[in-house]
């Protein structure tokens, strides 16, 4: 694209491509011109007037491959060739080849607990991630990590057992939560409870038969009970890993660390401290305790060197915020064993809050991802049933899915991963302003155009001034895309695409398409609009609807 030329054109600076690329500018006023590349930068290094600077470059740049170039102060201005820019964004889009092979670990649900909102971001990102790689040319192997054994199981099978033993075991994520709520609760009353949790743990371990078969029964239906939630969310996994899997590969990596005085004993449990390593900044992880079962890190450990003999590129961790420092203490660890494995890389996933505050597993506080579904679902139904009264129920129901679906997951990936979410459903729900609902909405507006046009013999004009603004926007999707897949950054793609919808609209109200002397050229601008939309949507994990 464009871009790409104007990168190219300064690549005599002494300066990598990649930072030309950041440093180039939209300008806001047209009159300065189509892209603007500022020298503040290169005044620093070269103790230069950045105005000086900027007259070197003039004198400099190859000017043919475009309109004009001018100096303005500090910037060096690109005014581009409308007519030839026009036919390189209408043409079929460049796509950014950068082949990989990358395993991405994402949701993470434990059984015998419900999936609440906060797995919705986890889930959310993890797949929006694994999409951008694979539009990207990359291969990418969606994994899901699942803790289906330690304390928070024998908790669970504690307070079965010992509240509710005369109670059926419900194929239903509220009562499974609502059991292990109690079981914290409980245990606050009294020590000799925890001792007994502690020994449901142990004989957990030594596969007892009759907790396990109890085990068995309760982790399956657990399982189960996510299938229709990934079918919802549309993502799915290409494996699926559960700490049970790696109970005894863990305990050989706790012997293996003594052995290379990597860990050590302390108390009767084998222990990393980290001082010891000259990384006070991450404490002390504790693999197996005193009485032989065997905790997270252990079995995380096992399951890291299981992804190192997969011949991947990349092993990305989507994991919540709060486990950062244990993250890192795995990876560090990992480094000390000098295993050879792929790069290893951090998303956290921060908090989803609404504005009644946060939510907990332990107290109970969660909002249950089915209730948050059904609620947004409901709304949407009627509203899609108040704006077209005759439509048929099945269409209706599809179309409400598709505006639950972007309003569950675009609040969730335009965010910053850095920040926690205050999610409010009334405002996200909407219509207008940076929603889903509002990308979906553009994306109808503009197939609608297309039905009612017979025009077909689509050539290319020279662009006005409100064709040309949303043609600039069509033209940033390659680089914004190369952006998101470097930085591995979602919310690059979606800020985009309210971006790209609001210059859309902007365009539909400026630029009547129908029954126009340009309505050939203007259509095949709304096609180049549909397919970028369509692709952000993919991106983002929306289902992209003809009708709303």
């Amino acid at each position: 694209m464009m871009k790409e030329k104007v990168v190219q054109s300064l690549s005599f600076l002494n300066i990598d491509r990649d930072k030309i690329g950041e440093l180039i500018e939209i300008p806001k006023n047209q009159s300065n011109g189509d892209f603007s590349f500022p020298c503040f930068y290169l005044s620093k290094i070269k103790k230069k007037a950045p105005a000086e600077i900027a007259k070197d470059i003039l004198k400099k740049i190859d000017k043919k491959k475009f309109e004009r170039v001018e100096a303005s102060g500090p910037y060096v201005n690109f005014f581009v060739d409308k007519k030839i820019f026009t036919k390189e964004v209408l043409s079929k889009q460049i796509r950014i080849v950068k082949k990989e092979n990358v395993i991405i670990e994402f949701s993470q649900p434990n059984t015998h607990k419900a999936f609440h909102v906060g797995h919705v971001r986890g889930t959310s990102l993890g797949e929006s991630l694994a999409r951008i790689i694979e539009l990207t040319n990359g291969k990418v192997l969606r994994a899901n990590y699942s803790g289906d054994t330690g304390m928070h199981i024998a908790k669970w099978i504690w307070c079965y057992k010992k509240f509710h033993k005369n109670e059926n075991v419900k194929n239903d994520e509220k009562w499974f939560a609502s059991i292990y709520v109690e079981a914290v609760k409980k245990l606050e009353e009294s020590k000799l409870y925890q001792e007994e949790v502690e020994d449901i743990n142990r004989k957990l371990d030594l596969k007892d038969k009759e907790l396990t078969l109890l085990w068995n029964k309760t982790r399956k239906l657990s399982i189960n009970s996510w299938k229709n939630i990934y079918k919802e969310l549309d993502t799915k996994f290409d494996i699926h890993f559960f700490e049970s899997e790696f109970e005894e590969s863990g305990k050989k990596i706790g012997k293996e660390l003594l052995n290379k005085k990597i860990a050590k004993i302390s108390e009767g449990a084998i222990i990393v401290d980290f001082k010891d390593h000259k990384r006070e900044d991450l404490g002390v992880l504790v693999l197996i305790r005193k009485d032989g079962t065997v905790l997270y890190g252990a079995k995380d450990l096992a399951l890291a060197k299981k992804k190192a003999e997969l011949n991947l590129d990349k092993s990305i961790y989507v994991i919540g915020k709060a486990q950062e420092r244990y993250v890192y203490q795995i990876f560090e660890i990992l480094r000390l064993m000098k295993i050879k494995s792929p790069e290893l890389i951090y998303i956290p996933v921060n908090e989803v809050r609404f504005p009644w505050g946060k939510m907990s597993s332990r107290t109970g506080e969660n909002i249950y991802y089915s209730d948050f579904r059904e609620s947004i679902f409901e709304s949407a139904l009627n509203e899609v049933r108040e704006r077209y009264p005759d439509l048929k129920e099945e269409e209706t129901k599809k179309r409400a899915n598709a505006i639950t679906l972007s309003v569950i997951k675009y609040p969730m990936l335009k965010q910053d991963i850095n920040k926690n979410i205050i999610f409010n459903p009334k405002d996200e729900a909407k219509f207008e302003g940076n929603t889903g609902p509002y990308l979906l909405y553009s994306y109808v507006r503009a197939h609608n155009i297309i039905k009612k046009s017979k025009k077909r013999n689509l050539k290319i004009s020279e662009p006005d001034e409100s064709e040309f603004a949303l043609l600039k926007k069509i033209s940033e999707f390659s680089s914004v895309l190369k952006e998101s897949r470097e930085k591995l950054l979602p919310s690059l793609i979606a800020n985009y695409a309210y971006e790209l919808a609001k210059e859309f609209n902007e365009f539909y109200h400026k630029c009547p398409v129908i029954n126009n002397n340009r309505e050939s050229f203007r259509i095949r601008i709304v096609l180049r609009f549909l397919q970028t939309m369509q692709d952000c949507l993919w991106i983002l994990g929306i289902k992209s609807i003809k009708n709303m």
